[in-house]
């Protein structure tokens, strides 16, 4: 009997196990046998060769594989392009040929065509089918985070608030990122590596997308000064230059350039001249 364990909705690695006329056939485990139509199998394939696929239910509901890539995997969240609307519910998007389903009743909102949303991909238990929803909520930890001040922690931006944007911490939990602590453009599904600011007493969780301050003085040090070497030791920024250029230059805020430039001035390894700065 087979020990394989393959998931639907998710890339595994099959064995063949059948050469035919339609394509190979791959050991799914307790899926059964699973077929790779011709388009996906790679030249001069075997019997026994091992192939990387991703596992999804074809228009008639029965189990295929693919090599494509999907945008998207079972237990993901995933901003994704509604395509079509139609009395099932909205359809994404998710670089398959089989668009991915959002029933209406897994709707947070009446989702439009051309229009993005931040959806959870989940598998259907009754039927072994895909589909989405944007309902977030039901996929988020209702128990408080247990996070340190200053934890690394894995991001994915949830959607606008008055204060700034709520971001999906660790694929767990809510965490809201303040507008004036970001300076960089973010977008809704956008994928990025944070910090916990704190958690407050109601256990709810302040993000931030750099670590304290003085660490973050230290750690941009080595970024300058490898700029300053890349540029023939000279940087046409200074203390008049405009935010925008400083953040589109190097990627931080004028104000921990400005502490960067100070503290590698104190070093003596930096000069200030008219138009920028020189490296000693």
């Amino acid at each position: 009997m087979s020990q394989i364990h393959a998931d639907i909705g998710k890339t595994n690695t099959l064995s063949v196990i059948a050469v035919t006329d339609n394509g190979v056939y791959l050991d799914g485990g307790d899926l059964g046998e699973i077929l790779l139509p011709n388009r996906f199998v790679p030249s001069d394939c075997q019997v026994g060769q091992a192939i990387e696929v991703f596992i999804y239910a074809d228009s008639a509901d029965r189990l295929v594989a693919t090599t494509e890539k999907s945008l998207g995997q079972v237990g993901e969240f995933v901003s994704l392009k509604v395509v079509q609307v139609n009395k099932m519910g909205a359809f994404l998007d998710w670089g398959l040929p089989k668009d991915l389903l959002v029933p209406y009743n897994q709707q947070h909102t009446k989702m439009e065509v051309g229009k993005y949303y931040l959806v959870r991909i989940y598998l259907d238990q009754h039927t072994d089918r895909i589909a989405a929803s944007s309902k977030l909520d039901k996929f988020i930890d209702i128990w408080p985070a247990e996070y340190q001040q200053g934890d690394k922690v894995k991001l994915i931006i949830g959607g606008k608030t008055d204060l700034g944007f709520k971001a999906i911490v660790n694929d767990l939990h809510w965490g809201l990122l303040y507008d004036n602590e970001i300076f960089q453009p973010l977008r809704i599904g956008k994928k990025i590596d944070g910090y916990i600011k704190q958690v407050r007493e109601d256990g709810r969780l302040d993000l931030i997308l750099t670590r304290g301050f003085k660490n973050k003085v230290n750690n941009f040090a080595d970024k300058l000064l490898d700029s300053l070497q890349k540029n023939d030791g000279f940087l046409p920024l200074h203390d008049k230059s405009a935010p925008e250029l400083i953040q589109r230059t190097l990627g931080v805020s004028k104000k921990t350039f400005k502490a960067t430039v100070g503290n590698l001035l104190k070093n003596g390894k930096l000069t200030i001249e008219k138009d920028g700065i020189r490296l000693k």
